[in-house]
């Protein structure tokens, strides 16, 4: 592993803050997109997340931003992700927003008396399972710096000893190998096909659907991919996670255009379905103003 501090150097983080606002759970969470992610991205990127009640999480963070190593597979997988296949980002920038947004959604549930799985079934405490989200959500995507195809599976032989290095000296060797396997579990079931067997990993892979904003689609939009992967997430202007009305948690998804949609029923549902948190969350889809906002002019095939 590299080198491990406690930086909480703010170099790059100006517009990190500017372009998430999302480093503090609040009472409702918006998630906006201000900046180019390319401008973000030519500074390095310290991952920043509400931590200020759990020390051990604030303390893997630190080493986490301490690892060249991992911060190296993240730029690799970027390149793979933007550069080679056209797709949106799946960089630093990508991984601290979904941990952020896996984070507010299990506390929300949490005040709800939701318990997470390491708390049901291995008697650890919710710390615990803030530990697991955090961690997988930031190692979920370590596999596109190998291939696209298939990412979600060699994500664990890559995340597995950056893991068992990181929770090193922290917890002792039966609440490792416990918090291993259930960080294991939750990156590999964000896949499409996958099966979430706790509310950790449903956690992860909801959140990992709900970086949708339009900032995400921004780098491949901008460079001419017209598709409706990138004109519908181009439409998605802000997310909001807040308590709800009906469920413990509410979504609102706010569009420029009714393309938008196609994000939330295609994309966001299918996560959601099988998840484990049908139960708890309510998603709402609105289009702000009273016209549309023009997306394309011209369409060839």
């Amino acid at each position: 592993m590299g080198k491990r501090e406690s930086d909480h150097n703010n170099e790059g983080r100006g517009d990190m803050d500017k372009e998430k606002n999302i480093s503090n759970v609040e009472p409702e969470m918006e998630i906006t997109e201000d900046v180019e992610k390319s401008e973000a991205e030519a500074k390095r990127i310290l991952i920043r997340v509400p931590a200020r009640h759990n020390p051990r999480l604030q303390q893997i963070v630190d080493r986490i931003n301490g690892d060249e190593e991992l911060y190296t597979l993240w730029q690799v997988m970027n390149i793979n992700a933007v550069q080679r296949l056209g797709m949106s980002d799946h960089g630093p920038v990508h991984l601290q927003i979904v941990a952020n947004i896996a984070l507010r959604l299990l506390r929300l549930l949490v005040e709800h008396d939701v318990q997470p799985s390491v708390v049901t079934d291995h008697n650890l405490p919710v710390e615990d399972a803030e530990v697991v989200v955090a961690i997988a959500s930031l190692f979920h995507d370590l596999g596109m710096s190998v291939h696209r195809t298939e990412h979600e599976f060699y994500s664990l032989f890559l995340a597995h000893p950056k893991i068992k290095d990181l929770l090193e000296d922290i917890y002792d060797i039966p609440t490792r190998t416990i918090l291993l396997s259930e960080i294991l579990h939750a990156i590999i079931s964000h896949r499409a096909e996958g099966r979430p067997l706790t509310l950790e990993a449903g956690i992860v892979r909801v959140a990992d659907a709900l970086d949708m904003a339009e900032g995400r689609s921004r780098i491949p939009f901008q460079e001419g991919l017209v598709n409706i992967h990138s004109v519908s997430a181009s439409a998605i202007e802000k997310i909001r996670i807040e308590k709800g009305e009906l469920k413990p948690v509410r979504i609102v998804v706010l569009m420029s255009n009714s393309a938008g949609i196609f994000q939330v029923d295609e994309l966001l549902k299918n996560k959601l379905q099988g998840s484990g948190l049908e139960p708890y969350v309510e998603v709402e889809a609105t289009i702000e103003g009273e016209s549309e906002k023009k997306l394309i002019h011209k369409f060839r095939i």
